[in-house]
């Protein structure tokens, strides 16, 4: 939510202690009502399952219904040995195959063909080289594939995600900043802190986050390369410095600075420059800023006209700023997707905070989660899909819904509160 809760945050540090790395675990809670039959069939040659990984996240996905292995009719690892009759009396419409080959010293190719046995007709054939340690990642693009040629449209099934995880209660927590892949699984703490760690952000490479740190006992935005683990403080005025947004080309972040008098506005730090270029000056409380796509606008959350709303600017423009929202009286935490066309939001519902989609064409609102404290929105490069934070038995928990809102998921850890999520870009 706007977290006009975070922004009291910013406003002090908390303190330490000790954490194991929370693990986060899928429940689907809801799918669409006639997903597509497949069977994903063993690779043979592979250290690691590539079709217990690229079947999870078919059916994750909510979309796809899997034929249970023990129902297969045959083990074939070609299209040429797929008997379409066998395997459509099994109950499937499609069947993937494939292999795990070495090529080369510490790199695979996994190959693999897709078959609609309706008609017998082989929709893919392709091979896709990957080092031995990233056979999963290698999986997931398996899946990726198979969805898009199936269903028509992307997936991000080969993408990362960022969250923050917080362990103990004050005055013993310790807060951690962890990536994994986008169904949880390779999580790895790329920062612990005993101070609060929010608001992580992807570079559009993916290869950088952005984030709001207390260590030195003061709001601080920092940028940490994730592989290396190297970071600057890139933002460390007096008062709040928060809520980092990258800019499409990744030269510039939006950022919540505060002014002597405590009042927040929205504002654009040079990363080669280190210069602030002022977005708002108004009298209300300006925050919460991201990005349009074409890198143009800025949106943002203000309460100028008496309550959270969201509004957008145009970056380097004298322009007034427009209103966008105008349904109900609170909506905070705008995050556009990736054809520019739709807002995620977070909305109130007489006294709860869900998770809408608003249309920016004409203005259609569809709320989207049905918790009680939903929050932070983000949408997958694909933009077919929000992850957003809640809470369930007095607990954070992440999830996911589809932007149609007819595919939940929840990914709860083992421990600790997660929250912040941030959904990374595709990889290159």
């Amino acid at each position: 939510m706007i977290d006009w809760k975070q922004i009291g945050l910013l406003a002090v540090a908390l303190l330490a202690s000790a954490t194991a790395q929370a693990q986060l675990r899928i429940d689907i809670t809801s799918g669409v009502t006639d997903p597509v039959p497949i069977a994903i069939v063993p690779f043979v040659g592979a250290a690691v399952d590539v079709a217990e990984v690229v079947q999870a996240d078919l059916v994750r996905s909510g979309r796809f219904k899997a034929l249970a292995r023990d129902r297969q009719p045959g083990a074939p690892t070609r299209a040429a040995d797929v008997v379409a009759a066998n395997w459509r009396a099994a109950g499937t419409d499609y069947v993937l195959v494939g292999r795990v080959v070495q090529v080369m010293d510490g790199a695979v190719a996994v190959d693999f063909e897709l078959v609609n046995v309706l008609n017998g007709q082989r929709l893919l054939l392709e091979r896709l080289i990957a080092r031995s340690g990233a056979i999963r990642n290698a999986a997931h693009q398996v899946a990726d594939r198979v969805y898009e040629k199936i269903l028509g449209v992307k997936s991000a099934f080969a993408t990362r995600i960022a969250y923050v995880s917080v362990d103990g209660a004050p005055p013993t927590q310790r807060f951690q900043l962890i990536v994994a892949d986008a169904d949880g699984e390779n999580s790895r703490v790329i920062l612990e802190s005993k101070f609060p760690l929010m608001s992580p952000a992807w570079s559009p490479d993916g290869e950088s986050l952005a984030y709001v740190s207390f260590e030195t006992r003061r709001a601080a935005i920092y940028v940490q390369r994730v592989r290396t683990a190297e970071r600057q403080r890139v933002s460390e005025r007096p008062g709040v410095n928060g809520a980092p947004s990258w800019s499409p080309d990744g030269r510039k972040l939006a950022l919540t600075l505060s002014s002597a008098s405590g009042n927040l506005d929205v504002y654009v730090l040079d990363l080669d420059s280190r210069q602030y270029t002022r977005v708002t000056d108004d009298a209300g409380i300006d925050t919460e800023p991201v990005w349009s796509p074409d890198g143009t606008t800025i949106y943002f959350t203000s309460d100028r006209a008496g309550g959270p709303q969201i509004y957008r600017q145009r970056f380097g423009t004298a322009e007034r700023a427009q209103r966008v929202t105008f349904s109900g009286s609170y909506n905070a935490r705008p995050r556009v997707a990736a054809d520019g066309l739709s807002l995620a939001l977070v909305t109130r519902e007489g006294s709860a905070y869900r998770v809408a989609v608003q249309d920016l064409r004409n203005g259609a609102l569809r709320v989207l989660s049905s918790g009680r404290e939903d929050e932070s929105p983000a949408f997958s490069p694909d933009g077919g899909t929000l992850i957003f934070a809640g809470r369930e038995r007095g607990r954070g928990v992440l999830a996911t819904v589809s932007v149609d809102g007819l595919v939940l998921q929840r990914l709860k850890a083992d421990r600790g509160d997660v929250r912040d999520p941030s959904w990374g870009p595709f990889s290159p």
